[in-house]
């Protein structure tokens, strides 16, 4: 360790978490002109993450070459390296915490160490050694020493040792839709007023341009309202430069199967940027029963049966598992099946003709009669290619043979190129930041990728509200002329569902 006796600087000490290097490959080189160190007891951790095929190891290992370019030899590990931002990032050896005969002990009689060793004596744990080694940082250095972590739990027992511990903020993003989106009950979209003659004409126009509208970031979707009249207004896109149009669809309408119609002005808003050929990023804020998976579902389905796209690519992000669906049994579709059931479930709604009444008691005994006849061995299960029997005839299994429909796991997404396909991601509030750049820039030319995802449930134990990757994306791309984000606020489920997503 440097001697205290330093002079003093404005600069700090950053000591960096496993988790931290984990979500962020490049948070070792955010800090400005601050000293970065990495406890020795990381490199540990890594060593365990690298061999896997999730995320988390692909990680682990850009953490390991990016360090590798810094680290070049002996000298730098021990008075580490100077930095292109004015910065220092360092390696810490923790002298004070010695393995000896099978038995980890602290060497040190600071108030610190004393108050370590009684709350936390389980130095088998790489946390309580990478908290002994904040704990050496502080006690050397003058300047102020903060630990970084995405670990809540970490935080706190960092601050009962008197430890100053933040979470790792740098793609932190305040977002005013975050809370919006939670439990709004109403619909709550920008307006944008003009006169009673300009709505009229608007009104039978595709397009106009307005320059006070000038200022909507493109692409952004307001209600075009009529200064007199407030409850007159036409819902609108802003394209760009105040050039306002008017949504051109509000149905889906799927061959063989049925149509849906917007139930409400965000859905109307999300038809629109799915069908617009000009947008191939929408971000979507929603809780539960607004209508994400459906309408995404739907309009995908829809496009792809026209022609517009050659295939439907559909994922979620998997948190019980870790991310990790290797020890499960099968293909990736068949691994991937109970999770992506909700795109199956309205796969099923959409391709399946609603019955008529009148027609029921027919059909159903023309049915029977067509069993009696039909060889007992042509009625057995067939197998469905998600793994398990299910009855003979999903409607959207043909589509999965012919590759129209496909299952993809985001582990195994890396170093793809997707072109001309429409590719859904379900529950994209669990990604981080790292992730939601991997599945953008997998799409290639002619693609269109919707990231789908309901803030208020979040599973992720290294994400917030604040720092996913949904959000992330939506606030980095936003003002990119290819790109739309809907917040969608009415649940459309059912009653029940919609008073229980807001109350509970």
């Amino acid at each position: 360790m440097p001697p205290k006796n330093a002079p003093a600087t404005t600069h700090k000490n950053y000591l960096l978490d496993t988790n931290v290097l984990i979500h962020d490959p490049g948070s070792p080189f955010q800090f400005q002109e601050n000293t970065v160190w990495i406890p020795v007891e990381v490199f540990e951790e890594l060593d365990r993450f690298k061999s896997e095929s999730s995320t988390r190891g692909a990680n682990a290992r850009e953490v390991h070459r990016r360090l590798s370019e810094k680290f070049r030899n002996a000298e730098d590990m021990q008075k580490g390296v100077k930095l292109e931002n004015g910065g220092r990032l360092r390696v810490c050896v923790n002298p004070l915490a010695q393995f000896r005969n099978g038995v980890w002990s602290l060497v040190s009689d600071s108030p610190r160490f004393h108050m370590l060793r009684d709350l936390f004596p389980d130095l088998s744990s790489a946390d309580n050694r990478i908290l002994a080694a904040a704990c050496a940082v502080a006690d050397a250095e003058k300047d102020p020493v903060i630990l970084v972590t995405k670990d809540l739990n970490m935080i706190l027992k960092a601050r009962t040792l008197g430890l100053e511990a933040q979470d790792y903020r740098t793609d932190r993003v305040e977002d005013t839709d975050i809370r919006l989106t939670m439990k709004q009950k109403n619909e709550e979209y920008e307006t944008f007023d003009v006169s009673g003659h300009s709505l009229q004409a608007f009104a039978s126009q595709e397009s106009m341009v307005f320059e006070k509208a000038a200022n909507f970031p493109p692409n952004h979707y307001l209600l075009v309202r009529n200064e007199e009249e407030p409850t007159h207004a036409i819902p609108a896109r802003h394209v760009g430069g105040g050039s306002l149009h008017k949504l051109r669809r509000d149905r889906i309408t799927i061959r063989g199967g049925r149509w849906l119609t917007a139930l409400n002005l965000g859905q109307r808003f999300f038809l629109d940027a799915l069908y617009d050929p000009a947008i191939s990023l929408i971000t979507v804020y929603g809780k539960a029963g607004t209508g994400k998976t459906l309408m995404s579902v739907g309009a995908a389905l829809e496009l792809v049966q026209t022609g517009d796209f050659e295939k439907m690519l559909i994922t979620r992000v998997i948190m019980p598992t870790g991310r990790d669906i290797g020890f499960l049994p099968g293909r990736v579709e068949e691994k991937m099946a109970p999770w992506v059931q909700p795109a199956f479930d309205a796969l099923e709604l959409l391709l399946t003709r609603p019955r008529k009444p009148e027609h029921f008691e027919n059909k159903k005994q023309s049915q029977r009669k067509n069993d009696d006849k039909r060889d007992p061995r042509d009625q057995r299960e067939t197998p469905s290619p998600f793994g398990g029997p299910k009855p003979a005839g999903r409607p959207w299994e043909p589509m999965v043979a012919n590759g129209q429909i496909e299952i993809e796991a985001i582990t195994h997404i890396r170093g793809r190129s997707i072109p001309n396909a429409i590719f859904i991601v379900d529950e994209a509030q669990q990604l981080t930041p790292h992730e939601a750049k991997t599945l953008i820039t997998r799409m290639g030319k002619g693609s269109k990728i919707i990231l789908i995802g309901d803030l208020g449930q979040i599973d992720n134990p290294y994400v917030d509200a604040h720092t996913n990757g949904l959000v992330y994306a939506r606030n980095r791309l936003q003002g990119q002329p290819w790109m739309a984000h809907i917040n969608l606020f009415k649940g459309e489920r059912s009653e029940m569902a919609e008073v229980a997503a807001n109350l509970m």
